[in-house]
């Protein structure tokens, strides 16, 4: 790597992202929308030293457009069929059943809470948990119910004890 290149490189970091676009639109001939600054930086200096060592082979390009072709390379299924699963894909399997969270009480439980003035109470069931009549997975999904944002269940509930490590 030749002394100005290498100086080159360096200064990326300190370059803001209209600054690494518009670096970006003279290296590749086209305009980006990313607004990430460190992909804009990777990407510009694979692009600098790609023309300052040379670029992938002739082979190595063939291959690459192969694998990219593959009909049989998928990191997901389709859209249209993640719902023609079939039924027994939905339904919790004992195994699934059986994973419960130890620091829950035992079911039939009703836990209370005091809440802007009110008393919440949440029954504990084998799966999951009842709030007003509605059936959620977690504590968390519950407390995030009453409050509108996220917080632990645990500690909303107060199941858990404060500055206790999770």
């Amino acid at each position: 790597m030749h002394g100005s290149q290498a100086h080159e490189l360096a200064g990326l970091g300190r370059m803001t992202v209209t600054q690494l676009r518009a670096r970006y639109a003279t290296l590749f001939g086209e305009p980006t929308r990313a607004g990430n600054k460190a992909w804009l930086v990777k990407r510009i200096a694979w692009r600098l030293q790609a023309l300052a060592e040379g670029d992938l082979s002739e082979r190595a390009r063939q291959r690459a457009l192969e694998l990219a072709n593959d009909a049989d390379l998928r990191l997901s299924p389709p859209r249209s069929s993640a719902s023609a699963l079939p039924p027994i894909f939905s339904t919790p399997t004992p195994k699934d059943r059986a994973k419960r969270d130890s620091r829950l009480p035992p079911p039939g439980t009703i836990l209370h809470r005091p809440y802007k003035g009110e008393m919440l109470q949440v029954k504990v069931l084998r799966q999951g948990l009842e709030f007003e009549g509605q059936v959620y997975p977690s504590l968390s999904a519950v407390a995030k119910a009453i409050t509108g944002s996220h917080c632990s269940g645990f500690l909303f509930f107060r199941l858990t004890p404060k500055g206790a490590a999770s």
